[in-house]
């Protein structure tokens, strides 16, 4: 069993479903080349229909890739997440800054290429609730950061000593499998859960919710 969050919500109703279903965090992507992106307006909406709709038990994430201060500052004013997830090329000093600047807890996410990457992990632990892991791409041929839909080895992920997210190609038909191959007591899914490209399935998102917690 573990926790699930639901990432890329961008309309009323799927975020509904997500806390039907038993979400444990939502994630909004701040990222205009993302067909998932939302503005702090959309934003602010979703998180207090979610906040509303789970009683504060499902918890918002704002995802960022190498956001600037002003922009940090907009979206915890007026989305008050829980987490700030830094999805680019932040430094540990740099998550430092966003936390002291916006008074959120922080994931990390890293891209992995193979196990060895599980190092960079080291010079963040004292900074971050947690990484969040990611398959690797090469930067110069996509365009986004994640919901690429793509997996990687879960067995690089065996014996890892620490809370941590999975991510990466999951899918309602295989995440309880990537639960038992690698502990994860955390799961993230965007792509998994639609129909169309950065559109939503409310079906998808219960289906995956209730493998992942073994309903």
């Amino acid at each position: 069993m573990a926790q699930v969050k639901i990432c890329g919500l961008t309309e009323p109703e799927a975020a509904r479903a997500a806390v039907r279903a038993g979400a444990d965090f939502i994630g909004l992507v701040f990222y205009p080349p993302s067909p998932r992106h939302v503005s702090l307006s959309r934003a602010a909406e979703l998180a207090a229909l979610v906040r509303d709709e789970s009683a504060g038990a499902t918890r918002v994430v704002a995802l960022v890739v190498d956001a600037p201060d002003a922009e940090l500052r907009a979206i915890a004013k007026a989305v008050r997440p829980d987490f700030i997830q830094a999805h680019g090329a932040e430094s540990p000093s740099r998550l430092r800054e966003i936390a002291d600047m916006t008074g959120c807890a922080m994931i990390r996410a890293f891209r992995l290429k193979g196990p060895d990457d599980l190092r960079q992990v080291v010079d963040f632990a004292d900074v971050i609730a947690f990484p969040l892991f990611d398959a690797w791409h090469d930067p110069g041929k996509a365009d986004l950061p994640g919901g690429m839909g793509k997996s990687f080895d879960w067995r690089w992920l065996r014996g890892y000593d620490g809370p941590f997210m999975l991510a990466g190609g999951l899918t309602p038909e295989n995440v309880a499998e990537a639960i038992a191959a690698t502990g994860a007591p955390m799961v993230d899914v965007s792509s998994g859960v639609e129909r169309e490209r950065g559109v939503k399935d409310a079906e998808r998102i219960a289906r995956f919710i209730a493998a992942a917690k073994g309903v």
